[in-house]
């Protein structure tokens, strides 16, 4: 199968990465021909398109980092919204897909909204993407002051907290301080890879209540 892009139709064969100059206006047709679907993932950043068609592992991993930060939260009983699929635009400016975002401190700013204005809303407090692709970056976020961003590369989580103007490499987030992040991602999807998510996830759970 090949790739197939115009404005009104897009075809990628999955795990396709396809980069190209483009314009504003190009990226909202592109991204506006999807109608309802999510599939390709469409962003923009200083005049050049990226769609990237996920592989199921891209899929799954997503799914089990977002598993994890909801039993992290229902531990300490914090209210939280939650969204995916979710597009955050500025205009001319960027266009980017994360694969989870959350609302956490600012939970009550999300609440029972069915479009958010990227310019005047709050931003989520935290934002996961899998990274498959070595273009995106923490950096991509700082039009929309995401306080919180991870990016899981096949090294593993990197946690970057926006300080000023810029995105930090940090050791911990900022949200869950007391825990080794990138340490239990990497032990729940082992366990995961071996005997499934459903294990790995009761697993983890089961842990933080011992």
């Amino acid at each position: 199968m090949y790739a197939v892009i115009s404005p009104d139709k897009i075809q990628l064969p999955p795990g396709t990465v396809v980069r190209m100059p483009g314009t504003w206006q190009d990226y909202c047709a592109l991204r506006d021909s999807r109608r309802d679907g999510s599939i390709p993932r469409i962003k923009y950043r200083d005049g050049e398109i990226l769609l990237m068609s996920p592989l199921p592992r891209h899929g799954r991993e997503a799914n089990i980092l977002a598993d994890i930060v909801k039993a992290l939260l229902d531990s300490k009983n914090r209210n939280y919204e939650a969204f995916t699929p979710i597009t955050m635009d500025i205009p001319e400016e960027g266009g980017i897909e994360p694969d989870y975002c959350f609302y956490i401190d600012n939970w009550e700013a999300a609440v029972g909204k069915d479009r958010i204005d990227w310019q005047t809303d709050l931003p989520p407090d935290l934002v996961i993407e899998i990274d498959v692709t070595t273009y995106t970056a923490a950096a991509d976020y700082l039009p929309y002051k995401v306080p919180e961003v991870w990016l899981f590369k096949k090294s593993g989580l990197k946690i970057y907290n926006l300080e000023g103007e810029t995105y930090q490499l940090q050791p911990f987030s900022r949200y869950f301080p007391e825990i080794d992040l990138p340490t239990a991602i990497a032990q729940v999807l082992q366990v995961a890879s071996q005997q499934g998510t459903g294990v790995a996830l009761r697993e983890f759970r089961q842990g933080l209540t011992d």
